[in-house]
């Protein structure tokens, strides 16, 4: 079976609707419930994203869900997890995603071997283009626009994020802010795809809407 980093290759389109997720409002439900529901909905990548959780914590939460989309029969969809590199290792996980302040790119390569995904958050070119020399398989560009998630998020703005697509051949997904309503802001810079949090996570009906958002996203992508 091919790598996660080959299918990514293989199948850039896998970014197109990059779930991260965010266990804020569960309201009862279980995290892998939702991560099915997402992915029912359209999305086709995720990202566990948990900073209060300690690596034992996201290396049990990671099985959890791989084990609910392989039994929903959705075991193609690639999940990395945010920051912990550690947790990745342990969990034999797609990949891991690594910001600006966490563990560098170099460092996760070295760590993870050359068949795991390893992506990185950029708020330029210069950062776009040194994750690549890196070995970014793909580059999260934001934030967007201002959310409560991460109010400390340096802004990107659209003419930034065009030119951080042009710049680097790997793949850049727009995140921070997006949702049905904001999304179109991707519209003619090059991304390959939108990432979104409480526009999938914090809503009553996850694969509502999340149908909903990939069905904007096709039309702006």
């Amino acid at each position: 079976m091919p790598t996660p980093r080959a299918r990514l290759r293989e199948a850039p389109a896998s970014l197109r609707l990059y779930a991260v997720t965010d266990d804020a409002w569960l309201d009862g439900r279980s995290l892998e419930s939702c991560c099915v529901e997402a992915v029912r909905g359209g999305a086709t990548f995720l990202q566990l994203r948990d900073k209060r959780a300690s690596t034992d914590g996201l290396v049990a939460q990671y099985r959890r869900i791989r084990a609910a989309l392989d039994e929903a029969g959705f075991g193609e969809v690639l999940c990395v997890i945010d920051d912990d590199v550690e947790a990745a290792l342990a969990a034999d996980a797609d990949g891991v995603h690594v910001g600006q302040d966490d563990t560098d790119c170099v460092r996760a390569r070295a760590v993870l071997g050359p068949d795991k995904i390893v992506g990185v958050s950029a708020q330029s070119v210069e950062q776009a283009c040194a994750a690549e020399v890196a070995g970014a398989d793909y580059v999260g560009a934001g934030a967007l626009i201002a959310t409560p998630t991460k109010p400390d998020a340096a802004h990107v703005s659209r003419d930034e994020l065009r030119r951080i697509c042009a710049a680097t051949s790997i793949p850049v997904v727009g995140i921070g802010g997006l949702s049905a309503r904001t999304v179109s802001c991707l519209e003619e810079t090059g991304a390959a795809g939108a990432a979104a949090v409480s526009a999938i996570f914090a809503a009553d009906d996850i694969e509502k809407a999340t149908r909903m958002l990939r069905r904007e996203v096709d039309r702006v992508v």
